[in-house]
């Protein structure tokens, strides 16, 4: 498995919803690569992407840490994972939550089911890589959907966030180690 995972969120632009996602997705399996090429889509069109490019991974872009029942609107896991979504992003600039709702989400989601956790900055970042995610990722609010990547316009950020990252949880961003079962991560005990 490669070291390097390349995330394409399509957001709800026009160019990557509906018919276009599913265009989208099947340009992305085709492309020859090392890299984990992830797909993060709508909910609305997570089923139709994964039945178009089969070969492809497909995240979504969000879900809540509920269960079946009274939960209007909100984005069930377990109905996700049967549409077949293999992993998450949560907390992103533009659908921010609570960190505890990303320790609920964590939680709630099965062993193997990936979850990017997106942080504003390098504290976030840390608090989010205390609850061991698979990833986190960091982007400066004022750069998401813009022209500048975080990398060209502070590529400190990413290199210091990464090594805060680390101090924290070794695990994070660690693809042989993956999450850990071991609720005391999260500070629930020595």
């Amino acid at each position: 498995m490669s070291d390097c995972i390349v995330v394409v969120n399509f957001k709800t632009y026009q160019a990557a919803h509906g018919a276009s996602a599913e265009e989208l997705a099947r340009v992305m399996s085709g492309i020859d690569t090392e890299a984990r090429l992830v797909a993060a889509v709508s909910a609305l069109d997570l089923s139709a992407v994964v039945a178009a490019a089969p070969d492809l991974e497909i995240w979504c872009q969000h879900l809540d840490p509920v269960g079946f029942g009274s939960n209007t609107g909100w984005l069930h896991p377990e109905t996700a994972i049967e549409r077949g979504a293999s992993g998450t992003l949560i907390n992103h600039a533009e659908h921010k939550v609570s960190i505890e709702h990303v320790a609920m989400l964590l939680d709630q989601v099965p062993e193997g089911f990936e979850v990017c956790a997106c942080a504003a900055d390098v504290d976030e970042a840390m608090a989010l890589a205390a609850l061991v995610p698979n990833y986190v990722a960091v982007e400066p609010p004022e750069l998401i959907g813009g022209e500048v990547s975080v990398t060209s316009a502070d590529p400190g950020i990413v290199s210091g966030t990464a090594a805060a990252v680390r101090e924290v949880s070794e695990e994070v961003g660690n693809p042989v180690r993956g999450r850990c079962k071991d609720r005391r991560r999260r500070g629930q005990g020595d």
